[in-house]
């Protein structure tokens, strides 16, 4: 069953006097998302490691959840609008409920949307603080985070979705495939076979123009690709200027293997059916 969990109403308990405030988040935490609190702070510890520093890269965007009254309010109630019946939605549209819970928190920039386990329980964390960053608080936004992230619930729970990858270039495919089929599954739900997040400023028409140098461009990359030089995951990169087109190859790649399989072989793609498909679909003629 999926269970949805809205800590809305106690995360402003993690500040005071207008400010945020490490032990007092603990308690909201503890109380509210038992559990999440190390991986939280495990997660920001590595970031701060890398570099990344409490003061310039966390606390404005903290804090800005205290003061931004209006985004932070529009959050809520996408989040609200967004998982209202979607248990029902989900079990319509592919036959099965996803056991999960899906809960709005406070986290520590963490992420927008992030699937880990908490307990006995595959959870997916919803970090406000993020949201209102990336100004992501809209409703469609989101739908598409939400979906997306439980896409790959939903192949974890009903298909094969660890691989035992032993090279880089497996991996990048593995990627691709992975990535693939939470967007089919997010658009699925949307009801838009065409819809994608990152459609911004002409994303999706450039894609769409461009895929064949894409899908060759990643071939050739495939022979020194890595996770420092790849760039087709992540907003963080670039390729020719635009981030996240392996979100795009992924889910053309995935719409191809469509046509011959259902969702639900599909998603049960071992390694070898993963990397003999994306063959196929390199070298398909259109």
């Amino acid at each position: 069953m999926l269970r949805i969990v809205d800590t809305s109403g106690q995360m402003l308990l993690s500040y005071k006097e207008g400010k945020f405030d490490r032990d007092s988040w603990k308690k909201y935490m503890d109380d509210s998302v038992p559990g999440a609190a190390s991986l939280c702070l495990n997660d920001m510890n590595e970031c701060i490691s890398a570099g990344f520093s409490m003061e310039k890269d966390f606390l404005p965007v903290l804090d800005r959840v205290f003061h931004d009254e209006e985004r932070r309010n529009k959050a809520i109630r996408s989040f609200r609008q967004v998982t209202d019946g979607l248990d029902l939605k989900i079990k319509e549209k592919f036959g099965r409920s996803i056991d999960a819970d899906v809960i709005l928190y406070l986290g520590l920039c963490n992420g927008a949307g992030w699937v880990t386990g908490i307990g006995d329980r595959l959870t997916v964390l919803v970090g406000i603080e993020k949201l209102i960053e990336l100004n992501w608080c809209d409703p469609v936004s989101m739908a598409g985070l939400i979906f997306h992230e439980l896409g790959h619930v939903y192949h974890s729970q009903y298909g094969e979705y660890q691989h035992d990858i032993s090279t880089y270039s497996d991996r990048f495919i593995r990627q691709l495939f992975v990535e693939g089929v939470a967007m089919v599954f997010e658009q699925e739900l949307i009801g838009d076979p065409f819809f994608y997040q990152q459609d911004r400023d002409g994303w999706q028409n450039w894609c769409r123009e461009n895929l064949e140098y894409i899908k060759q461009s990643f071939q050739d990359d495939l022979k020194t690709m890595n996770p420092e030089n790849q760039r087709y995951f992540g907003d963080w990169v670039r390729f020719e200027g635009y981030g996240d087109v392996g979100y795009y190859l992924g889910t053309d790649l995935v719409r191809y293997l469509l046509r011959d399989e259902s969702f639900d072989v599909v998603i049960n793609y071992g390694i070898e059916n993963i990397r003999a498909g994306y063959t196929r679909y390199m070298g398909r003629e259109e």
